[in-house]
């Protein structure tokens, strides 16, 4: 590796840390931070800016798979994961992740930060004026949520996210309790990133400009490595967090976060 390729794996590293704890305590992969993060750091680094918002998206979702799987392990021992709503959601998910990496992979490069951007700022509006939840309601048809599965999916993948953002508020608007949402919501997210991740990685095989060394298809090592060395060890730090803050503090606390992600990508 070359000196500039080792320091963007090390502010990666420092990325990563503040990814693994967002991912245990919000029950999102991380790609709220990481694409964002990417899109600025590697045209400074010499990509084309062609190829950033693919590489930024691929290589977020590569982190996901690894960080939401996890934190998923760690809300599952907590008995923080509903079964039925994630067996129901991940084929849907699955779908979508393919379907979202492909449609990325078809508009221009300066589309991808603004539809990242209002994606994410109708999640943060939808937590911030959803009102408490007295009484949990049954969840819908498998098939029902099969399909907000593949919306979910495809969306997360057009954004890069692992689909917490989508997902936790989606399962905790059809009743399930918000420490279990973040936690179906990264076992998804897992899938849904490996889904994208490999559709993304087929994709770039097949792109006609030169891609930068040691990157697989849009993949890029460097900074996968560096995000994943430190965010899977700080999943626990996330996770133990979200036992102990209260459901309301929670939801404010990712509200929050949206806005200023979603904000600072339609600036961009």
């Amino acid at each position: 590796m070359t000196t500039a390729t080792l320091l963007l794996a090390f502010i990666c590293m420092l990325l990563g840390a503040l990814v693994g704890t967002l991912s245990g305590l919000l029950g999102i992969g991380g790609g709220l931070v990481v694409v964002p993060a990417l899109s600025f750091l590697l045209p400074l680094f010499g990509l084309s800016a062609d190829i950033v918002m693919p590489m930024a998206l691929a290589t977020s979702l590569a982190t996901i798979v690894l960080t939401s799987s996890a934190s998923a392990w760690r809300h599952f021992r907590m008995g923080n994961v509903d079964m039925r709503a994630v067996r129901a959601l991940v084929p849907g998910m699955m779908l979508g992740g393919v379907l979202g990496a492909s449609l990325a992979d078809k508009l221009p490069p300066d589309w991808l930060p603004r539809i990242f951007g209002v994606i994410v700022l109708t999640m943060a509006m939808q937590m911030l004026l959803s009102r408490p939840q007295v009484t949990l309601r049954p969840l819908p048809s498998p098939w029902r949520i099969s399909l907000a599965g593949t919306l979910i999916g495809t969306l997360s993948s057009l954004a890069g996210i692992g689909g917490g953002s989508f997902t936790v508020p989606y399962l905790h608007w059809r009743g399930v309790t918000m420490h279990k949402a973040i936690g179906s919501s990264a076992l998804g997210g897992a899938v849904l990133g490996l889904a994208g991740m490999v559709s993304f990685v087929w994709l770039g095989w097949r792109q006609t400009e030169p891609l930068p060394a040691l990157s697989v298809g849009y993949l890029y090592l460097p900074a996968l490595l560096g995000v994943v060395s430190t965010s899977v060890l700080m999943t626990r730090v996330g996770a133990t967090l979200a036992v102990r803050l209260p459901t309301r503090q929670i939801k404010r606390i990712f509200a929050g976060f949206l806005v200023i992600v979603g904000a600072s990508m339609l600036l961009k």
